[in-house]
């Protein structure tokens, strides 16, 4: 089964100093762009950290502070990435879970906002799992017949990605459907966070609320108009990552107009 793309599907994939959103940094940023008549576009940059990469963290992808020593600072790339991922819908291996929130809370502390909540995101992971529960390397091995020699380098893993996709929807015609918006719906990407940290969710009727705390479930206008000093002690006193402000801040602009 061929996939059917309206417009260019961007698989990318980041290489960091460790997990944590807000306090580990980018190293690599590997993106291909499938476009609409099935050839691809590449893009691959070293990134500095400006921090030490932990040797748990080379151990995994290879990437030591020496290969980085000369490579630009995120604020110096962000800009072209964007213009990479422009126009795009997103695909990649546990994207939902960690290269989204994690790309987005890393441009937003340079300086950028990413806003991916209207697009339409295939995870290759979250299909691979309902289908065949492994992990990249197997999935290629599973799918593809080939075993995956670039494991943790940005691009190699973006590369087999997209080759496991096309071959999943080659194995399973009468499961998956060749379209952006079927295989986003079957990897609950209309189902994650407005905000990159995970501190606020969507109710039924698309309203932002908190997702932690004694208001957990409650939308952002409700706690204002029953307990307006919580909702000022949110947005200046409480340790809540600058995207997840942002993203407060402007739903509760979006309220008053």
């Amino acid at each position: 089964m061929a996939l059917t793309l309206q417009r260019p599907l961007a698989f990318f994939d980041l290489e960091t100093t460790g997990v944590k959103i807000g306090r580990d940094r980018i190293v690599q940023i590997g993106i291909v762009r499938l476009l609409p008549d099935g050839t691809r576009e590449n893009y691959q940059t070293l990134v500095n950290p400006g921090m030490p990469i932990p040797p748990e963290a080379t151990a995994v992808h290879g990437i030591t502070d020496l290969d980085v020593a000369l490579a630009p600072a995120l604020d110096a790339v962000a800009r072209e990435v964007l213009d990479e991922l422009a126009g795009c819908d997103l695909s990649g291996f546990n994207l939902l879970r960690f290269d989204i929130p994690f790309l987005t809370e890393e441009l937003h502390r340079v300086g950028f906002e990413w806003n991916t909540n209207s697009l339409r995101v295939v995870d290759v992971q979250r299909i691979f799992h309902k289908m065949e529960p492994r992990d990249l390397g197997a999935a290629l091995k599973f799918y593809c017949g080939r075993e995956h020699t670039g494991a943790h380098d940005a691009l190699a893993d973006v590369e087999a990605t997209a080759d496991v996709l096309l071959a999943q929807l080659e194995r399973y015609p009468e499961a998956l459907q060749g379209d952006v918006s079927f295989l986003g719906e079957l990897c609950g990407d209309r189902q994650r966070s407005p905000d990159a940290a995970g501190k606020l969710k969507f109710d039924d009727r698309g309203a932002i609320c908190l997702s932690f705390g004694k208001y957990a479930g409650w939308s952002l206008e409700n706690i204002g108009r029953n307990d307006p000093g919580y909702l000022q002690w949110l947005m200046t006193k409480a340790e809540l990552p600058g995207s997840t402000l942002s993203v407060m801040r402007n739903a509760l602009a979006d309220l008053h107009h």
